[in-house]
């Protein structure tokens, strides 16, 4: 029964195929026997890991082994801070994973909570509340405003029924639900509108429906189906640090033995070659990078919480920066949440209206100039009606917003306002109120004494009400129903006939604002006698007078079609995904500047009958998918990734949560998501604003190139100490630095200034380049060059200026001291000074050296700790150190500098590039859009 397709039956047809009498219900025994074929209805959990194994997951990462590995050794050394140092990074970086891992395991508990506790259920003609677990297929249930829908159910019975299902369509509306057959064959879930779903809310009226499918089989359950199923994607910053790691414990083993090899066939002391090996291989392996990685992502997580963007999961910020895709949701995302009515139609003209939102500024314009109501009596009277014929409220709400400026705090009290009720009555409201009509201000003039509610089946809505001129009908509705019952029109403040060539105008006019997007209300009235019936709507609706046309619309974020313009700069396609209609989804994608040239937009429908290689062959060309269901936003994910797309995916609701947890950065939105999208995501916006995603992926840019940054100076400044030692040994010098200075430099001079790289400022055009790929090596774009590069000539300077010393006295041990304190210095000296190369993707000479002032202070630190080994006496027996004349000291620095500003100098001597190209630091993915 499950695979029916069950809005295209009858009540009567459902009722024979469940074998249920709709008087009656089930019999208990029946119902129990059911259970038993059929199971509970609840949603069932896949195989769940336990927390245990969850923690002990974390510590199976390739360089968490390698720095346990590098604990060892630094213990056996007797370097026992850095082993603490080591194992203290290990746990913390254990601990962030599993909590990760462990928030990702709640999903579907959060979906299980959409689920109804109890249902009102018909059984052998009677009706009792059961757990709406024990609900089975063929139960007639009994549904009323308030109630959640306990399964999937088909509609028998319906007075005035709206269902919030925004959850799981993506319809920003409540919808009205009817009991007839829909003949279509594929007919998208936002319009099975004789079906009710597990989990939506039953918003007003009342329903009589029998359960169709139940547990795993509902449309809830297939989410929670696809979410079980759905794996999380690895950031690209894991695989590159995992790459990383493994790289670097090979080239740590290698050269160690052959500075160790090297020594000992050169005459060196065996053990004291060990002892160099070891630390020269705990130098190479950077223990701090996880640290200084984690310290960098949970900075610049600070500061995206400052632009509203909240992170979940640490990686997530890096991989924002390689997206090339995003995938968002229209409703309150790109649009404002908040119908206007943007334009309307009053005896044959036009009219524009300014303001969007719920605020009541703005201005009713004809021809460029503001109406004036006196002089257009069929405006005030349209204006009039709307607000009469409406139960939505507007009111303001006083809000408290407090500002830092310097040390002192500013409030600042600013007014709200928002509508209570139906957001398109709501709209009416406000545009009356634009005009100076309100709901307060005609209260005293007009009482309502009867209103006949909008339904699905007469698409209208009327009230009645009486003022010191009498009674009148208020009536509103769909233009095309409306019509039938108007026999009159309202033009140029006189009521005439309504000739079916004023009819036609007005389907006319209906007819464009639709084309436009905009959903069109007509407006009518009716003067009723003393002796006329107001208990019937067909006698009140009967003869209307018609006034003119509203065309109202969600209006897109002002800020978001600068938003795209910049993704579009940056080389990032934008993508819209809703379960609203395709000419609205269309309209509002080229009011904001999504469509460009020849690309198409795809429907629900048009998606459910192509294949995965016929999406895939389209997806890059595809802007916009209208009415899509939860399996289509997947596909459209995959097909996506398939493609070589590094996918963000935003979406507030349950139908949202497969696709956000299956693409590489899922988004939910912080006011209108449900528990269960956020669980799902790895970035929540708190304000629900596209143009937050922007900001978060420029964030994601720059913390990835300080990534880099740190990892430059970090893997330079260890190749330096290693070609030292390295060359050292194979021309058969002696030790240029002994292994407590090696672990000293590795400790002290690489941490700090490499967590005040983690926070540097970006570079200006960082948003104006294509997102890197997703597979791009940690050492692309000429990262490994600059590298080797450098480190060589620090190595080989360090080594120089160590020679130059020794060679007046090889065979003096007081001599050696000295010369091993000047390669020290030269060392450490050459570091700091590189470290502000690093800063910038060219050379020293490119960018402001003291602009990040906490690579200064951390320079700073390091020359201070520097020569307090060198000028403490009690720290010199120690690290093997002696003071340093001046004559040394600009032997030091020159060396030291030589590796950096000779670079530099290349950089500023080589050709400029021409105005357009690209810069060599960065190359665009691999996915490219047409």
């Amino acid at each position: 029964m499950s695979q029916n397709k069950w809005y295209q039956l009858t009540s009567e047809e459902v009722l024979q195929l469940q074998q249920v009498d709709t008087q009656q219900g089930l019999p208990w025994e029946e119902a129990w026997k059911r259970q038993g074929e059929a199971g509970r209805n609840e949603l069932t959990e896949g195989h769940r890991v336990s927390p245990i194994t969850l923690l002990l997951n974390q510590f199976k990462d390739f360089m968490v082994l390698v720095l346990l590995g590098a604990t060892l050794i630094s213990g056996l050394l007797g370097e026992y801070l850095d082993a603490i140092t080591i194992v203290v990074i290990i746990v913390m970086n254990g601990i962030l994973g599993f909590t990760q891992e462990f928030r990702a395991e709640r999903s579907l508990r959060a979906l299980k909570e959409l689920s109804a506790p109890n249902a009102n259920v018909w059984r052998e003609g009677a009706i009792h509340q059961i757990p709406a677990r024990d609900l089975v297929p063929g139960d007639i249930i009994l549904l009323e405003s308030g109630d959640r829908v306990p399964a999937d159910v088909r509609f028998l019975e319906t007075n005035g029924v709206y269902i919030e299902e925004s959850a799981l369509t993506g319809e920003s509306v409540a919808v009205s639900k009817q009991t007839a057959a829909i003949a279509h064959d594929e007919v998208p879930l936002g319009d099975q509108r004789n079906l009710g779903f597990m989990g939506t809310m039953v918003s007003r009226g009342t329903a009589k429906a029998i359960v169709v499918r139940i547990g795993m089989n509902t449309e809830m359950g297939k989410i929670a189906d696809l979410i079980q199923n759905t794996e999380s994607m690895e950031t690209p910053l894991q695989h590159r640090l995992e790459q990383l790691g493994k790289i670097l414990i090979i080239v740590a083993i290698a050269l160690t033995v052959l500075v160790v090899v090297a020594g000992i066939m050169h005459g060196q002391q065996p053990y004291a070659m060990f002892l160099a090996g070891v630390s020269l291989a705990v130098a190479a392996i950077p223990e701090g990078l996880p640290a200084i990685v984690t310290i960098a992502l949970a900075l610049g997580v600070q500061r995206m919480i400052k632009r509203k963007a909240i992170v979940r999961k640490l990686p997530s910020v890096e991989t924002l920066g390689c997206a090339s895709v995003i995938c968002s949701d229209k409703t309150g995302t790109l649009t404002q949440n908040k119908m206007t009515v943007t334009h309307l139609w009053v005896g044959g003209d036009v009219l524009e209206v300014t303001g969007d939102g719920y605020t009541p500024v703005g201005d009713i314009q004809i021809g460029g100039q503001s109406a004036d109501l006196l002089k257009n009596p069929s405006l005030s009277r349209l204006l009039h009606v709307s607000v009469l014929c409406n139960n939505a409220t507007l009111y303001e709400e006083k809000q408290e917003l407090k500002r830092k400026k310097g040390k002192d705090t500013k409030e600042n009290v600013v007014s709200v306002w928002n509508i209570k009720g139906d957001p398109t009555e709501g709209a009416l409201v406000v545009l009356s109120a634009k005009s100076g009509i309100t709901q307060e201000s005609l209260s005293d003039k007009y009482k309502r004494i009867a209103e006949f509610p909008f339904d699905s089946e007469r698409k209208r809505m009327s009230v009645l009400v009486t003022s010191e001129n009498g009674r009148m009908a208020c009536t509103k509705g769909a233009p095309d129903v409306l019509l039938q019952h108007c026999s009159y029109i309202l033009w140029d403040g006189k009521v005439i006939p309504f000739t079916s060539t004023l009819k036609q105008k007005v389907m006319a006019a209906n007819e464009g604002m639709a084309r436009s997007a905009l959903r069109v209300l007509g407006i009518a009235y009716k003067e009723l006698k003393s002796t006329d019936r107001y208990d019937d709507y067909e006698t009140v609706e009967t003869g209307l007078i018609f006034i003119g046309l509203t065309g109202m619309i969600d209006p897109p974020r002002k800020e978001v079609r600068e938003a795209i313009s910049k993704c579009r700069k940056a080389g990032i396609k934008t993508v819209m995904i809703t379960g609203d209609h395709q000419t609205t989804a269309e309209a509002i994608a080229k009011q904001l500047g999504m469509i460009q040239g020849s690309s198409v937009s795809l429907s629900g429908q048009q998606l459910a009958s192509m294949s995965d290689e016929d999406l895939e062959a389209r997806v890059n060309d595809t802007y916009v998918y209208a009415r899509v269901s939860p399996e289509h936003k997947l596909r459209i994910v995959k097909a996506l990734q398939r493609k070589g797309h590094v996918v963000a995916m935003t979406g507030d609701g349950v139908n949202d949560a497969p696709a956000i947890k299956a693409a590489d950065i899922g988004i939910a939105m912080g006011i209108t998501g449900t528990d269960v999208s956020k669980e799902a995501s790895s970035l929540i916006l708190s304000d629900d604003n596209f143009s937050t995603i922007v900001a978060a992926i420029e964030e994601g840019r720059g913390i990835y190139e300080n990534i880099r940054k740190f990892i430059r100076y970090l893997l330079a400044s260890n190749v330096g100490e290693i070609m030292t030692m390295f060359i050292a040994m194979m021309a058969g010098l002696p030790l240029p630095l002994v292994p407590i200075q090696i672990l000293w430099v590795n400790l002290v001079t690489d941490g700090l200034p490499a967590m005040a790289l983690g926070v540097d400022q970006a570079e200006k055009d960082l948003m104006q380049h294509k997102p890197r790929s997703s597979k791009e090596n940690i050492f692309a774009r000429r990262l490994g060059w600059k590298i080797i590069s450098r480190g060589i000539l620090i190595g080989v300077c360090t080594l120089a200026a160590f020679w130059l010393v020794l060679r007046v006295d090889p065979s003096d041990a007081a001599t050696l001291l000295k010369a091993q304190s000047v390669a020290f210095a030269t060392l450490v000296m050459a570091q700091l000074i590189h470290v502000f190369d690093c800063r910038s993707s060219r050379s020293i000479f490119h960018r402001n050296p003291l602009q990040n002032r906490y690579l200064v202070l951390a320079v700073l630190s390091s020359l201070i700790l520097m020569l307090a080994v060198m000028y403490v006496d009690t720290l010199q027996p120690i690290f093997k150190t002696v003071p340093l004349g001046w004559k040394d000291w600009i032997l030091v620095l020159i060396a030291a500098g030589i590796p950096t500003f000779l670079m530099g100098l290349g950089s500023v001597l080589s050709p400029k590039r021409t105005k357009g190209s690209r810069p060599a630091s960065y190359t665009s993915s691999k996915a490219s859009f047409r």
